[in-house]
């Protein structure tokens, strides 16, 4: 059995084989889930992916998601398909985690099925999964997104408009400059700046009556009107 002194130790040693031996299933459930931790805050190599992998099987919730969290750092595309089982895991928490591993190796194999993931009923995973498709740039999540603006939860609309900036195609400008019109500002601000980063010059218009309209009433939201109009006219 290993303690949290050895684990400490191996972290600082960088003993992949050690943490490796600490996740083995007769371990301690804490044990095991400290141990997939530190692999990935250590880096650790290939070596550590098909044993991380094997984690994901865990019955022990939190060693799943420590597993996912690992493999995503390392970011090994063998842990694609396994993970994207895990969007459908019965623990909101293991979900919210396997969307944003996935996000970061930024395979398109999981671009679908995290699409389809925006339907989860759990508001922090829909709000990874809109941050994933955003750090994807998967243009074929620029409908599905649009249709989020719909939504009542700002939260979620404010996420959604960054990640579609982040997407960067122009249709989802007509979304966009609805956007500038939402009800909360942060919404408003984020639309801002996603417009300046697509630069369609089209979206000047709206950005200056937004500008014109605006009457002092939030200076953020006018600072990111004025620096996309800025922006969007240096480029032309």
């Amino acid at each position: 059995m290993f303690s949290n002194s050895d684990l400490e130790k191996m972290r600082k040693l960088k003993d992949i084989s050690g943490l490796i031996k600490a996740i083995d299933i007769n371990e301690d459930k804490k044990t095991r889930e400290k141990a997939a931790y530190i692999l990935g805050d250590i880096c650790a190599g290939d070596e550590a992916v098909e044993p991380l992998i094997q984690l994901l099987d865990d019955e022990y919730w939190p060693v799943r998601k420590a597993a996912v969290l690992s493999l995503g750092r390392i970011g090994n595309k063998k842990a694609v398909e396994p993970l994207i089982k895990l969007l459908k895991d019965e623990y909101w928490h293991v979900r919210e985690t396997a969307v944003l591993a996935l996000g970061v190796i930024g395979d398109k194999r999981a671009v679908n099925p995290i699409i389809a993931a925006l339907k989860d009923g759990d508001l922090s995973v829909r709000c990874e999964v809109v941050d994933a498709l955003g750090n994807l740039g998967a243009i074929e999540a620029v409908k599905p997104l649009a249709d989020i603006l719909n939504e009542e939860n700002y939260l979620i609309r404010a996420c959604t408009v960054t990640s579609l900036g982040k997407i960067g195609d122009n249709s989802a400008l007509q979304s966009l400059i609805k956007s500038l019109n939402d009800d909360h500002y942060l919404v408003r601000i984020n639309a801002a700046n996603a417009l300046e980063i697509i630069g369609d010059e089209r979206a000047l218009p709206y950005l200056e009556e937004a500008l014109k309209n605006s009457n002092g009433e939030s200076q953020g939201f006018e600072s990111a009107l004025e620096r996309a109009i800025k922006v969007i006219n240096n480029k032309e």
